[in-house]
């Protein structure tokens, strides 16, 4: 049998696999170097170190993101034009291997007339426009507000390059329908991530837990929510988690005796704080793409209390608590935490994980694709 090598051009890199895009990057360059694929990976770094826990590829290759203001007046979307890289092109063209864009962002060579013969395929991680325009409507600094939202109709407009990729792979249902809508290869590969082995421990947790990065608007304004709306209307240990939090959330925090905030924690810290929880709270006014964050949630921690959002153009319904109100979350929290989490909760969970989020099957739903 033939080698199989595929380019995977990565918008950031990786690892630590601590957000979601380089959650579901990480684990499916992972698994389609298990499937025997050798992977040549092309990152763009930024502020992340080169790391030697991407040696399961093939190789891997770092280009510098050019973030200078020049790239913000181009009629391309910045997060696109700041990725436009020459030696990138270079190095693809030392072969005929086909090319995995993973997201909007890394799809500037889809536009290289020199690449026009090749087999180039893109991840949509997102409907980026729509993305975006949430981020511009519920941001409150207006200059960032009027970036949101310039950047959201330059997408808008951008996205028809699409129409030159071989396929798109949506990461939802939701995004698989609109994407169908608009172009014609499009097919649905969940999102890859550590979800398929449940670790849950059964019994019960000390603490209620919101994660995510906290120098990001929408986790912002989410911590900020939830300490308004429900961690200040209860007496139980309330823990806020996460990288870089904002000003603001430092000092809600402060505010509140039952509310800690655990600061830059590592990957392992984070996930013992994940699997002691009794109860992981997550929350979005965003209903876009997938939050990674939840399939680690159900996958490491015991009852997962969301809002409907949060399960926009899932399948998960079914292995998560759902409130939509304040009132209505911290009843179910004060539910909840006389409860034990049950070995048959842990098994009905891998059941519905596995079935929708098996690294190994959806690599080969990709290969077959793309081989």
């Amino acid at each position: 049998m033939n080698e199989q090598h595929l380019h995977i051009v990565s918008l950031d890199i990786p690892w630590p696999a601590n957000y979601g895009g380089v959650i579901d990057i990480y684990y499916k360059a992972k698994a389609l170097a298990e499937a025997g694929v050798k992977v040549h990976l092309h990152c763009f770094e930024y502020g992340r170190a080169h790391t030697d826990q991407l040696d399961f590829c093939e190789e891997v290759l770092y280009y510098k993101r050019d973030t200078s203001f020049k790239r913000h007046l181009s009629f391309w979307p910045y997060v696109v034009a700041s990725r436009k890289c020459e030696d990138l092109v270079r190095n693809l063209l030392k072969d005929d291997y086909p090319i995995l864009c993973e997201g909007l962002h890394t799809t500037a060579v889809l536009s290289d007339k020199r690449l026009a013969n090749r087999k180039i395929y893109v991840r949509a991680h997102n409907v980026e426009h729509d993305y975006y325009q949430m981020l511009g409507f519920t941001e409150p600094v207006l200059w960032k507000k009027a970036y949101y939202l310039m950047e959201s109709a330059k997408l808008r407009n951008y996205e028809s390059v699409l129409e030159c990729a071989e396929a798109i792979f949506a990461i939802s249902k939701k995004d698989a329908e609109y994407f169908s809508g608009r172009f014609e290869n499009v097919l649905l590969a969940p999102a890859f991530s550590g979800a398929s082995a449940v670790t849950t421990r059964p019994g019960k947790g000390g603490y209620i837990l919101y994660h995510g990065n906290l120098s990001v608007r929408e986790n912002i304004d989410a911590a900020d929510w939830l300490i308004r709306n429900v961690f200040s209307k209860i007496d139980v240990p309330c823990v806020i988690a996460g990288l870089n939090p904002a000003p603001e959330i430092v000092e809600m925090v402060k505010k509140f005796d039952n509310i800690t905030l655990r600061a830059n924690l590592t990957d392992d810290e984070m996930m013992e704080m994940l699997a002691n929880a009794h109860i992981n709270v997550m929350i979005t006014h965003q209903p876009t793409g997938l939050k990674l964050k939840l399939l680690n949630a159900l996958s490491q921690g015991r009852f997962c209390l969301v809002n409907q959002d949060m399960l926009a153009g899932t399948a998960l319904h079914s292995v998560c608590e759902i409130a939509d109100d304040g009132p209505a979350m911290v009843s179910k929290i004060n539910q909840l935490m006389q409860q034990e989490f049950s070995a048959d909760e842990v098994n009905r969970r891998q059941s519905v994980l596995s079935k929708l989020y098996d690294n190994k099957s959806n690599a080969q739903n990709i290969l077959k694709e793309i081989f």
